[in-house]
């Protein structure tokens, strides 16, 4: 039976803090498990920082109770580091991460001040960042490896986020060709629609969602 389970909060009020007037954040996450497993081995983290949120979605190899277990790991050490950035994090996880079958791991850090975000994705999780304005998405490059066996050369990269914009990331339980329908829109919305339309029902998916500038 599959399953599947949506959110949309405001990230600030999630953990019980004010809002902030800084950096208003509207987001939401859809995901399901693969048919005939209990528990899913993509998560999500969205967690603010002094200064900023990091954004993370963790892919445990294969499915069922290994795979949730290794993407545990890996969203329990980011979270206790949010702040950190996306390189030291991956390393972090890295680490964490030895001792499980590994995940491919996306990580994006938002910063406040200049409303930039670096990031960077080892394995097969994509991301994707639609232009409120219009024109062609911004993609993160891909990097090959496994978090907890092999990481390649680790790199971040840059792209500005302005009022409106939408970030979306994709396990590689949605088909890859998923950004070509991307266009800006609510973020519960967004992530439902991907995941109905390009989810992969032979595995595990979760699709996260993020604009900025959306919230009152």
């Amino acid at each position: 039976m599959r399953g599947r389970r949506n959110e949309r909060v405001h990230a600030m009020e999630r953990i019980g803090q004010p809002p902030t007037t800084e950096l208003p954040l509207d987001w939401g996450v859809a995901s399901w498990a693969m048919p005939g497993e209990s528990e899913t081995g993509d998560l999500h983290l969205v967690a603010p920082y002094p200064g900023g949120f990091l954004f993370a979605v963790a892919d445990g190899l294969g499915h069922g109770a290994g795979a949730a277990f290794a993407a545990r790991q890996a969203i329990a050490t980011l979270a206790g580091n949010a702040a950190l950035p996306v390189v030291e994090l991956m390393r972090l996880s890295h680490e964490a991460l030895h001792n499980t079958r590994g995940a491919a791991l996306a990580l994006v850090s938002l910063r406040h001040r200049d409303r930039t975000l670096q990031w960077l994705s080892v394995g097969n999780v994509d991301a994707a960042l639609v232009r409120a304005a219009g024109g062609r998405h911004d993609r993160v490059v891909l990097r090959g490896g496994v978090v907890g066996h092999q990481l390649p050369p680790l790199r971040s990269t840059t792209a500005s986020m302005a009022r409106g914009d939408l970030l979306v990331v994709a396990t590689d339980g949605v088909r890859s060709d998923f950004a070509d329908d991307l266009r800006p829109g609510a973020p519960q919305v967004v992530a439902d629609r991907v995941l109905a339309r390009f989810g992969k029902t032979s595995d595990d998916a979760l699709v996260l969602a993020a604009r900025l500038g959306s919230a009152p």
